[in-house]
């Protein structure tokens, strides 16, 4: 009887144990643990703003060919969501590692469609917008790449030490300055956009030569047929000739006089933030040669 009795007392003991750790005797740790689990960091309200900019930019690049007043809007709204969704992560305590990559590509593929844009608007110009795309891609990979490699995991690249770079450390680390710049940046290429609607020249090199004497291919000419342009509509000289003279150009002129500086300074910032990124990585990689006892003495 006495040995029953043990056996039934342990597995009383046995099965209380294992309902506590099946989470059936605690209900704290059972609602603690469902919530660990449906939590979603894709459905987050600062991502769920970030896909919205995605959705706004293809939208702008959809109209950006022929209509310049609505992918400007739309273009404008993704840049300015840019913002909106840093404060929203603060507000909900929802910064992620995710929102942020997923910030800074969507940043650097908007502005790099826009610069391939106006690549084929003004063709003269070209190599210097490629220039452009390849100097933001290559700052910003660099800058990711030194800060994981060097600061860790858990650094974000926003923490600039101020003995690395004092510019950098203003740049990432006061809002203010870091969003003027970059709404600025942003307002120089899109008035340069805007412009490309309003030149009442074209560029020569775009159009079909005409072998008649005296004959011009620029807008409202009679010897440039309308029915041309419906022969080749995806040429580029065609496309030029859709966006001519579409709109006025004071306000656009006025938009890149105003912003030009501030552009320039942060293309500046990008050529320091990869000088400071490579130096970064020439350190680790001095340290890590140390480390290993290189290079041998012979």
């Amino acid at each position: 009887m006495n040995g029953v009795k043990t056996r039934k007392k342990t597995a009383e003991v046995t099965g209380g144990v294992d309902r506590k750790l099946n989470g059936h005797a605690n209900p704290r740790d059972r609602h603690g643990t469902s919530k660990e689990q449906s939590e979603n960091v894709f459905l987050f309200y600062p991502n769920i703003i970030g896909y919205s900019r995605i959705f706004l930019a293809i939208a702008s690049l959809y109209y950006m060919p022929l209509h310049p007043r609505t992918c400007s809007i739309l273009y404008s709204i993704s840049c300015l969501l840019d913002a909106l969704d840093g404060v929203a992560a603060r507000q909900f305590n929802q910064s992620t590692r995710f929102g942020a990559v997923l910030d800074m590509v969507t940043d650097r593929c908007t502005t790099s469609c826009l610069l391939v844009f106006l690549s084929s608007a003004f063709p003269r110009w070209a190599l210097l917008f490629q220039g452009l795309i390849s100097l933001d891609f290559a700052s910003h990979y660099m800058h990711m790449y030194a800060t994981l490699a060097m600061g860790g995991s858990e650094q974000s690249h926003k923490k600039i030490d101020q003995s690395r770079s004092r510019l950098l450390h203003l740049y990432y680390n006061n809002r203010t300055v870091l969003f003027i710049v970059c709404a600025l940046n942003e307002l120089f290429f899109i008035a340069l956009y805007l412009l490309s609607f309003s030149s009442p020249i074209l560029s020569p090199s775009l159009l079909p030569m005409d072998n008649k004497a005296g004959a011009t291919s620029q807008p409202g000419s009679p010897s440039h047929p309308s029915s041309a342009i419906f022969a080749t509509p995806g040429s580029a000289w065609a496309m030029e000739l859709a966006r001519a003279n579409k709109m006025d150009s004071f306000w656009p002129w006025v938009l890149a006089g105003v912003s030009l500086p501030v552009m320039a300074g942060k293309q500046i910032l990008n050529v320091i933030q990869l000088v400071k990124a490579s130096k970064w990585l020439a350190e680790g990689d001095i340290e890590a040669r140390r480390g290993q006892g290189l290079p041998k003495k012979r």
